[in-house]
């Protein structure tokens, strides 16, 4: 994972070596070589995806003249915040580096997870989700309202088993259990989102040259202590990236860039919005094929 980017494009190389510098370990091997089970702990997932958007972001800068605004799925807010030079790249890391530690934590102390519904429309997953806490007792509740028709739940694991099996029987093309044994952007993650806010109050945040399009809201916040206090939120509310998308493009953006290592969110955009234009970090970069 960007590799491509550390071999050809040196501002995307200082990144990955700033980042070795700041962590204390070689997150740039670990990206390029694995091993994959360390890389998918939380612990390293986060820090490794954040630093592979902002070498993207590096490496394209020259061609990113006229930015509208910049929006972030969960944790790529922190990248965003980045591109918009609201929050510099060695603060923002250390930040992240601290919410991957409380929300891994937070998984050990508060075991739960999250089922992907395919086919349900959110107001539908929301009502199915109301009626299985009720019939549990415990915490299932939406934490990514990703597209039409792709809404992602998080919770307990007997909650999310009851969603599951409600939601196949209102007629939901799939419920796929995800890979990961936390709840985000839920209450189960309330005690870490408690701490996180501690070090949101410290850091060096500034105002956005750009909207910065928040999760919380799927709307612009511009003043540096409401930006805290979305990014505190963040962890225990849902995120809001339909609502966001749409707002974007009612305020006339038509062409959006996918920074970072993957096109999961040019998928996401293609079913929220076909007619406008999407582009990858390898499209931009030449780096196809």
């Amino acid at each position: 994972m960007g590799r491509d980017l550390y071999d050809r494009f040196p501002a995307a190389a200082e990144v990955f070596e700033r980042a070795d510098r700041l962590l204390g370990f070689s997150l740039s091997r670990l990206c390029f070589e694995g091993p994959a089970e360390q890389l998918n702990d939380t612990l390293y997932t986060q820090p490794a995806v954040f630093t592979v958007g902002v070498a993207a972001l590096r490496a394209m800068e020259a061609q990113l003249e006229e930015v509208a605004c910049v929006a972030g799925h969960s944790l790529g807010e922190f990248a965003a915040l980045v591109a918009a030079d609201a929050l510099p790249f060695d603060e923002a890391l250390l930040l992240v580096q601290e919410r991957a530690r409380l929300m891994k934590e937070a998984g050990e102390r508060s075991p739960g997870g999250m089922v992907a519904v395919i086919g349900l429309d959110v107001e539908d997953v929301e009502g199915l989700c109301a009626r299985a806490r009720e019939e549990t007792g415990e915490y299932v509740g939406v934490a990514n309202d990703n597209c039409p028709g792709q809404v992602v739940v998080s919770g307990t694991e007997a909650a999310l088993s009851a969603l599951a099996e409600a939601a196949k029987a209102a007629g939901a093309r799939r419920a796929i259990r995800l890979a990961v044994s936390i709840a985000p952007h839920s209450p189960l993650m309330a005690e870490a989102a408690e701490v996180f806010r501690r070090a949101l109050a410290k850091a060096p945040f500034r105002s956005p040259k750009v909207p910065f399009v928040a999760n919380a809201t799927a709307r612009p916040v511009t003043d540096p202590d409401r930006i805290r206090e979305v990014l505190g939120r963040q962890l225990t509310s849902p995120v809001h990236w339909t609502d966001s998308i749409r707002w974007m493009i009612d305020q006339g953006v038509r062409r959006f860039i996918e920074v970072g290592p993957g096109s999961v969110l040019t998928g996401l955009l293609r079913r929220i919005d076909r007619t406008v234009e999407r582009l990858t970090t390898p499209q931009v970069l030449g780096l196809e094929g």
